[in-house]
C-alpha cells in the first residue's frame, strides 16, 4: 500500500492530466448519445416495426467487442480522442434509446388521452405530460450509459487518446499492479461519482407523485429551488471542464507541429519519448504525444493518414505485416526492401537502423528448460508434444510465426493459450505454462528468469529497429532530419534492454529513462 501511495504522490500530475482526458471523452460521448438516443427514441414511439429494428441494431452494437470497434473506427477518422467518443457514443445508445422508448411507451393511454381533452398541442402534451412521466425511465438509462462510458473510455488508450487507460496498459506491461490501480481506482470513482450527480438530478426531474410513497418528501418551495441548483450546479462542473479542455485544445491545435506515435509497448514509448525528447531541446519545435498505439498496423495506418509524422517499427514487422512481401532472412536485403518499398509506395522514410535489433526468442521456464533439456529451437521442435506453449495472439496468428513453426516443422504443441502482454510471463511463472515467445530485450524475461533458447534453426526474421517518418515532415522542418539520424545506429540491444528493465522492473518514468540516456550519451544539444 505504500508503494501505491508513493506511485500516486510522483505521478499526481500526470494522474490528474489523465482524468481530465477520461472526463471529457466520457461527458463528450455521453451528450452526443443523448443528442441522438431520445429524440430517436421518440420517433420510434410512433412505429413498432421501426422500434424493432433501431433497437435491435443498438444491441448488435453493443456486441461487438470495444477493442474491435476501435480498431474498426481509426482507418476512418484516424486516432485519437475522435474514435474513442464515436465508440463510446455507439455502446451508449441502447440503454438511452430502450429506457426512453419504455418510458413513453409505457405511460398509461388514458393519461395522454386526458391531455388531448384539455387542449394540448403535441409538443406540449410531450413536454408537460409524457417526458415529466418517463422521467424516471430515461434518467435510469442516461446513468446506465455514463457509468458504462467510463469503463469503456479506458480502451480509447490503444488509440493514443490518454485517458485512465494508460495507466493501466503501462501497469499490465510492467507486471505492476500498482500501476494498473492507478488507473482503475480514479476510473470507479469517477463512475462513482457520475452516478452520484445524475441520481441527484433524477431526483429533481422526477415529479413527487411519480416517486414510491417512501421517497416522497414534503419540501418548502426554498428547500426545492436548493436541490435544483445544487443538481443543475453539479451536472454543470461535469460540462465545464470539457468545454475548458475544448478550448484549450483548439488553442494548442493551432500551434501544434511534430507528432511522434508509438506502439502501446515499454519499449516503443520509450523510443518515442527519445525522439520527443531529441526534437524539442534540439530544435526547440513543439512535439504531442500520441503514444500507446495498439499495433504496428494501427500506427502505420495512422502514418499514411498524417495522423502521426513518425514512429518506430521493426524490420522484421515492416517487411511481413505492414508491406506484406514474401518472408526473408537475410538483413541487409530485409532492410532494403523496407527502405525501398516504404518510399515508393508511401513517401515514407526509413532511418538506418538505430543499432540493435528485438527478434523473438522463445524462452522457457527454468522447471521445464531444465525437465525437457531445452536450450536452443531444436529442442523446442523435438520436444514440442509434451510442451505448453503460452504465447501472444500475433504470434499465434501471424504467418511468420506459430503457423510457420507448424507448418515448416510439423510442430504440435502440448497446449496453445493465447495470453496478452504480461500475463504470459504470469503464467509460465506460475507453472501454467512451459514456454512464451518472448523478445530479445524484453526485461521481463530478465525478472522471471527465463531461459531463451537459441536460435540454431535461423527461423525468425531480422528485427532491426527502425524509424519510419512521412517524407513531408522533412519539407516542413528540414532542420529535424539531422536531430533524427542522432539516434542512427545509437543503441545497443543491451542498452535499450537496460532501459526496458529501468521501466518494467524498477518502475521509472520511460520519459526520464529515455531523458537520462541522452543525457549519458551526449546526445541532446547543451544549451548555451
Amino acid at each position: 500500500m505504500n508503494a501505491f501511495f508513493s506511485m500516486f504522490l510522483e505521478r499526481k500530475e500526470e494522474l490528474l492530466n489523465l482524468f481530465i482526458d477520461h472526463l471529457n471523452m466520457t461527458t463528450i460521448a455521453v451528450l452526443i448519445s443523448l443528442a441522438i438516443g431520445i429524440p430517436l427514441a421518440l420517433i420510434i414511439t410512433k412505429n413498432k416495426p421501426l422500434a424493432a429494428i433501431v433497437i435491435g441494431i443498438a444491441n448488435l452494437l453493443q456486441s461487438i467487442p470495444s477493442i474491435a470497434l476501435l480498431a474498426f473506427m481509426v482507418p476512418f477518422v484516424g486516432i485519437g480522442q475522435k474514435p474513442a467518443i464515436i465508440m463510446v457514443v455507439l455502446y451508449s445508445l441502447l440503454p438511452i434509446i430502450k429506457n426512453t422508448y419504455t418510458g413513453i411507451t409505457g405511460i398509461d393511454p388514458e393519461k395522454v388521452e386526458v391531455a388531448n381533452g384539455i387542449g394540448l398541442s403535441p409538443m406540449q402534451r410531450l413536454f408537460q405530460v409524457q417526458l415529466p412521466m418517463a422521467a424516471p425511465f430515461i434518467m435510469a438509462g442516461i446513468r446506465i450509459s455514463a457509468v458504462t462510458a467510463v469503463g469503456t473510455v479506458t480502451i480509447a488508450a490503444f488509440a493514443g487518446a490518454g485517458g485512465l487507460g494508460w495507466f493501466i496498459n503501462l501497469g499490465l506491461n510492467a507486471n505492476d499492479p500498482n500501476l494498473v490501480l492507478l488507473g482503475a481506482i480514479p476510473a470507479s470513482l469517477l463512475a462513482l461519482l457520475v452516478d452520484y450527480i445524475l441520481s441527484k438530478m433524477e431526483e429533481v426531474v422526477t415529479p413527487e407523485g411519480l416517486k414510491p410513497s417512501d421517497q416522497i418528501v414534503l419540501q418548502t418551495p426554498k428547500k426545492i429551488l436548493t436541490k435544483k441548483i445544487v443538481a443543475f450546479g453539479l451536472c454543470a462542473l461535469l460540462l465545464v471542464i470539457p468545454i475548458y479542455s475544448g478550448v484549450s485544445a483548439v488553442v494548442q491545435q493551432e500551434n501544434r507541429t511534430i507528432v511522434v506515435g508509438s506502439e502501446n509497448f515499454t519499449e516503443a514509448i520509450i523510443l518515442g519519448y527519445l525522439y520527443k525528447d531529441l526534437i524539442e531541446t534540439d530544435t526547440g519545435i513543439k512535439v504531442e504525444e500520441r503514444f500507446n498505439l495498439n499495433g504496428s498496423p494501427l500506427a502505420f495506418a495512422a502514418l499514411k493518414r498524417g495522423d502521426i509524422d513518425m514512429f518506430t517499427d521493426y524490420t522484421g514487422i515492416a517487411s511481413t505485416i505492414l508491406l506484406k512481401l514474401p518472408l526473408e532472412t537475410d538483413t541487409k536485403k530485409v532492410y532494403q526492401d523496407v527502405t525501398t518499398q516504404m518510399k515508393s509506395k508511401y513517401n515514407v522514410l526509413v532511418s538506418k537502423p538505430l543499432g540493435f535489433s528485438n527478434e523473438y526468442v522463445i524462452s522457457a521456464s527454468p522447471k521445464s528448460a531444465e525437465t525437457y533439456h531445452l536450450e536452443k529451437l531444436s529442442d523446442l521442435v523435438e520436444q514440442a508434444p509434451q510442451l505448453r506453449f503460452g504465447c501472444t495472439t500475433a504470434f499465434s496468428q501471424r504467418e511468420d510465426c506459430l503457423p510457420k513453426m507448424e507448418k515448416q516443422f510439423g510442430i504440435h504443441f502440448r497446449n496453445v493459450l493465447g495470453l496478452e502482454g504480461n500475463i504470459r510471463y504470469q503464467a509460465i511463472n506460475s507453472d501454467k505454462v512451459d514456454v512464451t515467445d518472448a523478445y530479445s530485450t524484453d526485461a521481463m524475461t530478465v525478472k522471471v528468469k527465463l531461459v531463451p533458447l537459441k536460435d540454431d534453426l535461423g527461423f525468425f526474421p531480422p528485427y532491426e529497429a527502425i524509424n519510419l517518418t512521412r517524407k513531408d515532415l522533412y519539407s516542413r522542418y528540414p532542420e529535424v532530419r539531422p536531430v533524427l539520424k542522432k539516434l542512427e545506429h545509437a543503441i545497443t540491444t543491451k542498452e535499450m534492454a537496460e532501459m526496458n528493465y529501468e521501466v518494467d522492473v524498477e518502475g521509472k518514468k520511460a520519459n526520464i529513462v529515455a531523458h537520462e540516456f541522452l543525457e549519458k550519451k551526449g546526445l541532446l544539444k547543451k544549451s548555451e
